[in-house]
């Protein structure tokens, strides 16, 4: 493979270092690696005094908002998001949501309600339905039943989400979950975002708090002083938001352990470079995000590592996601398809891209690869 201007990680299997390359990107993309930006290490130091790995932080913020309670969270937002509020602005009033609502473009209100259909209805086929199996003697049943209360993570550090807003409130939902409370942080392309509110109202939610990061996890599992506890946290962050899920699992049930935002992408020569490489910066613009590129046609990954050198020079926010595929990306140059297919499966990433001519084969013989042996 050749070079190009992007300092992006390679990695060629048929070389002998590859094993430990691969082993590398693996911890680094794991919940115990250590994807932060440098701007984030460096809020490490002002915040805490000392170089804290992210475990620590972690545990540290949730152990005082735990003992501490909403001045411990009041403290952590003043000192991490440098919002100083009280206990009557953590809260997004109902008028801030109504004029938020109001004021909204029609035709993102229309998306909004588009997509709130499109996902309410792949929930309900999906969904979990009591089974009932007859017996001789009687029968025998499961019931599914919704929670209570569920809290929803919305990340807001760097760009604004209202897919996220939709895509973790609807499937509660359509699940029956009555109570929903939001939290994102308080910045612009948070809880202070007008199109995150205008999202919220349209979805009927009321809760929503001006909270990110370790510190509204704990919040949502803990519960303070005006923010009940929830039984359920889901939705997607940063490493901090990742660990403090796992910290409080078991206290209240989560969704999983995302890692970072991350994707695998798998291509051929049928693959369009400028589509790779969009596939790609749509994590790594998360700032840190992860993204791998796999494919065994040394001219293909050339091609689209070419392309996303040219299109980060042309995004707002092309810095950032240069820093993120130069940090925590790579480019792995497999011998075949069906080396490329095991590699997806032993990186496990949160999102995993088949963009080739023949992606559905590929796609069983993923799965195929993900399949326990047979005993």
């Amino acid at each position: 493979m050749t070079d190009n201007g992007l300092n992006i990680q390679r990695i060629d299997t048929s070389r002998d270092d590859a094993r430990q390359g691969i082993a590398e990107l693996r911890k680094r993309l794991s919940p115990q690696g250590n994807v932060v930006s440098e701007a984030g290490r460096k809020r490490t130091m002002e915040v805490f005094g000392e170089p804290l790995t992210p475990v620590e932080v972690v545990d540290r913020i949730c152990s005082d908002v735990r003992s501490k309670g909403l001045d411990a969270v009041l403290d952590y937002t003043r000192r991490i998001d440098g919002a100083d509020l009280s206990p009557e602005t953590i809260r997004v009033s109902e008028a801030e949501l109504r004029e938020a609502y109001e004021q909204a473009d029609p035709a993102f209100l229309a998306t909004v309600r588009r997509v709130r259909e499109n996902i309410a209805e792949f929930q309900d086929a999906i969904l979990h339905r009591d089974t009932r199996v007859e017996r001789l003697d009687g029968y025998l049943i499961q019931r599914y039943r919704p929670i209570r209360r569920a809290g929803l993570c919305v990340p807001g550090g760097a760009a604004a989400y209202p897919s996220t807003v939709l895509m973790t409130a609807v499937p509660a939902q359509v699940a029956g979950v009555k109570e929903l409370a939001v939290v994102a942080p308080p910045t612009p392309f948070g809880a202070n975002n007008p199109d995150i509110l205008a999202t919220c109202h349209e979805l009927g939610i009321t809760e929503v708090y001006r909270l990110g990061g370790a510190q509204a996890v704990a919040t949502l599992a803990y519960g303070i002083d005006g923010v009940p506890q929830v039984d359920k946290i889901v939705g997607p962050g940063n490493l901090f938001v990742t660990l403090a899920k796992k910290h409080v699992y078991g206290h209240v049930d989560i969704d999983s352990l995302a890692g970072p935002s991350e994707v695998v992408v798998v291509v051929d020569a049928s693959t369009q470079p400028e589509f790779t490489a969009a596939d790609l910066i749509a994590q790594a613009e998360h700032a840190p995000g992860a993204s791998v590129l796999i494919g065994w046609d040394a001219e293909v990954l050339d091609a689209a590592v070419a392309a996303l050198d040219r299109m980060l020079a042309k995004l707002e926010r092309g810095d950032l996601a240069r820093q993120s595929l130069e940090d925590f990306g790579a480019v792995i140059l497999t011998r075949d398809a069906d080396e490329a297919c095991a590699l997806a499966d032993e990186i496990a990433a949160e999102h995993l891209h088949i963009a080739t001519e023949n992606a559905e084969a590929l796609a069983e013989k993923y799965l195929d690869l993900t399949r326990p042996a047979a005993i």
